[in-house]
């Protein structure tokens, strides 16, 4: 299935937010409206969606970079359309966003309670690349969302 993949318009908030919920990325720290409008306002980093002929919105990501490496983030394909391309092309979309913009290095992080889609990713290329991340919170985090 071929998309028309474009960059998210603030009226596409509430349909990528329901599609990733559908995916399953979205947990209690993160507020994915928020995440939304936060990638979309910075010269560094968009969300990208995925449209089929008739417009349903059907895959997503959001990619920014620090400058150095990129990283690909809410890698989403409507449930009820796995296995067609449509991952493949959203994560194709933001690797060309990230070159377009002079990044030579992609990253992702896949959370250990998702394993099914390691897989996706090795056919895609990636490596996976020990590491240990570590994090602090700069604020308590909202766990009302």
């Amino acid at each position: 299935m071929s998309l028309l993949v474009r960059p998210a318009t603030p009226d596409d908030e509430p349909q990528v937010v329901t599609l990733w919920q559908a995916c399953g990325l979205v947990v209690p720290t993160n507020d994915p409206a928020t995440d939304f409008r936060f990638a979309r306002a910075r010269t560094g980093s968009d969300v990208l969606v995925g449209q089929d002929p008739e417009g349903a919105l059907l895959g997503s990501v959001m990619v920014g970079h620090d400058g150095h490496r990129g990283w690909l983030y809410y890698v989403a394909c409507h449930p009820d359309h796995r296995a067609h391309g449509i991952g493949r092309q959203m994560v194709a979309a933001g690797e060309a966003w990230l070159r377009a913009r002079g990044v030579v290095k992609v990253q992702l992080l896949v959370r250990d309670t998702n394993t099914a889609v390691v897989a996706f990713y090795a056919r895609l290329g990636f490596d996976v690349t020990p590491r240990t991340v570590m994090a602090k919170w700069l604020e308590p985090p909202d766990n009302t969302a």
